[in-house]
């Protein structure tokens, strides 16, 4: 972390230019009392994210480098009042990344699921899911929810999200499933979801299975494909609900990758080989909408499937550059609030370590 002033320096010249601003206008800073000043109120509440550190700790070296002086409750309750300030400071940061988007549908709201397990310090400390939803294109996290890792109802699944009428949420194969899609249609959303062959069952009109392998075998690299199927409810035999399959048959070089990922987890996980219409699988990629053709074409479904990937690519890097470790467990304005601080870390780092190696010899930008 930053050791000294000069260091402190440089890494207050990547913050956006209103951080200040931002600090008053969310209601982080209404008081200082015992800060002296909005500055040092950051690099000690970043002391305690960033490094690692316990609250006391925190408030103990922060009085001995004369940036506060502070109880360990009063700094907790600054970082619960920080959560929209960081929230603030994370979309200025990653606007700066300027991904190309496709375009936005009238009336339907593009949500991004994720989840990830993190773990508290410590041999017996507690496994936790993350739960998260980001919204398009504003990138904020308009949804979070903690749970245990394991039993009953800890997977990933669409149902942990609440739904607003018009929101498509888009995740990977962890979603699915005919129980999360369904809870989304029965609260009209949509969704755009990774086709797990093996674990969600389609029907032709007649309500037949489909066997999808004898429509995508002759499928050639860059050429489109397209099938309207139906999904069961799993509450109700005769509910029927149509989707559609968007697909694209991948690069040799790409199905290669993904063919010798499955064979390696497979081959860990269950000590055999995977089947052979598995295998044939990787060949191609497949995603699943309820949105119609009219709403979004093949080609636009995978089109925002694709940023979809860019983003979960950008946020796994995050969770490994600041190493979720240390969350707050039994007060959720406090875990979101540390999330928050730790996604601006993370940002940071990422700003600061393309400064130093593609845009400036001497590692950072001119300080003004």
């Amino acid at each position: 972390m930053i050791n000294t002033n000069t260091d402190w320096k440089v890494f207050l010249s990547y913050f956006p230019s209103n951080w200040e601003r931002l600090a008053r206008d969310t209601g982080a800073l209404h008081r200082l009392r015992g800060f002296s000043d909005v500055e040092s109120m950051l690099r000690t509440l970043l002391l305690h994210v960033a490094c690692g550190y316990s609250l006391r700790e925190t408030v103990a070296k922060a009085k001995l480098a004369g940036l506060s002086d502070v109880s360990d409750v009063t700094l907790m309750n600054r970082l619960r009042g920080s959560e929209a300030w960081f929230n603030e400071l994370n979309r200025e940061l990653m606007s700066e990344v300027k991904l190309s988007q496709p375009k936005i549908l009238k009336g339907v709201t593009m949500r991004l699921i994720d989840a990830t397990v993190v773990k508290e310090p410590g041999v017996t400390g507690s496994q936790w899911r993350v739960h998260y939803s980001i919204s398009l294109p504003d990138l904020r996290c308009d949804f979070f929810k903690l749970t245990p890792s394991v039993g009953a109802g800890a997977a990933e699944s669409y149902s942990k999200i609440p739904i607003n009428k018009g929101d498509c949420l888009m995740g990977d194969r962890g979603y699915s499933s005919a129980n999360g899609i369904f809870y989304v249609y029965k609260n009209k959303g949509h969704v755009i979801v990774r086709f797990n062959p093996n674990g969600l069952n389609i029907y032709d009109e007649k309500r037949k299975k489909i066997d999808l392998l004898k429509d995508l075998k002759n499928l050639e690299v860059g050429q489109y494909y397209e099938r309207t199927v139906l999904l069961k409810d799993p509450d109700s035999e005769n509910n029927f609900i149509k989707a559609r399959i968007c697909s694209l048959r991948k690069s040799e070089g790409a199905a290669r990758i993904s063919l010798d990922k499955l064979i390696k987890t497979t081959k860990r996980k269950h000590n055999a080989l995977p089947r052979e219409s598995t295998c044939e699988y990787t060949k191609y990629f497949m995603v699943l909408t309820t949105l119609s053709a009219k709403k979004l074409s093949t080609s636009e479904v995978l089109e925002w499937y694709r940023l979809r990937w860019q983003i979960e690519i950008s946020f796994k890097r995050l969770k490994q550059l600041v190493r979720f470790s240390h969350l707050p467990k039994t007060d959720d304005r406090s875990a979101r609030a540390w999330i928050q601080a730790k996604l601006f870390v993370g940002l940071m780092t990422e700003k600061i370590i393309f400064t130093a190696k593609f845009i400036s010899p001497w590692g950072y930008e001119t300080i003004k």
